[in-house]
């Protein structure tokens, strides 16, 4: 489904390691999936490939992500603060995330310059996450 709120793309970059990425990638799938008011899924490669292929082409993993309904928080605030405890749990992790032709990396341990940054981030696509702007939100 993703025909309904802001369209975001999720990717975890590894430096190159395909292998690494896929299985990260699957995590913070698992981690998003089940979430109220959001709709994860895997974005389609642009050559399909068989179950199990790992040829030439594959390319980066990576999600893409939805709102589904109204929710108490923003679709984006909710996106951020689970990316943010998935990025926590091991040493280097970190997702890009992109809204249109914006985009911002995430990690587990942001200090106070990437902290403003994402804040930044949210209140420029919070226009199109939910019913109106909260400006209490962090």
């Amino acid at each position: 489904m993703r025909d309904g709120g802001t369209l975001w793309t999720l990717a975890v970059p590894t430096g190159g390691d395909t292998l690494r990425q896929e299985r990260l990638t699957r995590d913070l799938h698992a981690t998003l999936h089940g979430t109220d008011g959001l709709v994860v899924g895997f974005h389609d490669a642009d050559e399909p490939t068989g179950s199990g292929h790992k040829g030439a082409g594959v390319g980066e993993v990576a999600l893409w992500a939805a709102g589904t309904a109204a929710v108490a928080r923003p679709a984006s605030q909710v996106l951020i603060t689970l990316i943010k405890e998935w990025c926590a749990k091991e040493r280097h992790r970190k997702v890009v995330v992109t809204v249109g032709d914006d985009s911002i990396e995430i990690t587990g341990r942001p200090d106070v310059a990437q902290e403003r940054m994402v804040r930044e981030f949210q209140d420029r696509v919070a226009a199109d996450d939910g019913p109106e702007p909260d400006d209490g939100a962090v």
